[in-house]
């Protein structure tokens, strides 16, 4: 199912190798830095910003159509090459879900189907959604939570939600509020608006 997956701005997987009981996906070589790499520089200017986060959600949204939620967007698995051109990595926790797209044949893929059960917790603390941080069963909204996530940190430089320990992170995914004060005083209102 993840090899379906042929859209530009989604790392391509060429392959699954087994050898001595370790299995592997053969993926595109994506050369660049991580959007994390960049983030870790300070703020990303809202003009470059926001063609990054478009980028984004186009994988996103080509995942979804085929019934994939990635279930752990963040910024270190997104590699920006130097052409600007944005390749979402790391399919690694994602999950097929139940849903409208017609795209996939779904029967050549038991694994992926089952997936995870609600009450476990999967992906990075700071970007899960407050349904996953809670071990409910997720949907593709999941993924636009994180994206919303990205965006902020982006733009702020800071993430959206952390603490000292993971459960003060969890604990402030399900209940604080981002500090809407660290996005740039020039932060357009549609945006402010799209990431609230």
């Amino acid at each position: 199912v993840l090899a379906s997956l042929n859209h530009p701005n989604i790392a391509a997987i060429y392959g699954l190798e087994r050898s001595d009981g370790v299995t592997a996906l053969v993926m595109e070589l994506v050369e660049g830095p991580t959007l994390a790499d960049r983030i870790a520089r300070g703020a990303i200017p809202l003009d470059e910003a926001m063609p990054i986060a478009k980028q984004i959600a186009e994988a996103l949204e080509a995942a979804h159509e085929h019934s994939i939620i990635h279930r752990d967007l963040k910024p270190a698995n997104v590699k920006v090459r130097e052409d600007g051109t944005v390749k979402v990595l790391d399919f690694g926790l994602a999950k097929v879900f139940e849903g409208d797209s017609q795209a996939t044949d779904l029967s050549h893929s038991p694994t992926l189907i089952k997936g995870t059960q609600a009450g476990m917790i999967l992906g990075t603390a700071a970007y899960m959604s407050p349904e996953q941080a809670k071990g409910k069963a997720v949907d593709r909204r999941a993924d636009i939570w994180a994206l919303g996530c990205v965006l902020f940190e982006m733009l702020s430089g800071q993430q959206t939600f952390s603490g000292e320990t993971l459960t003060d992170t969890l604990a402030a995914v399900v209940r604080a509020e981002p500090d809407w004060d660290a996005l740039p005083t020039t932060t357009p209102g549609a945006i402010r608006r799209l990431l609230r």
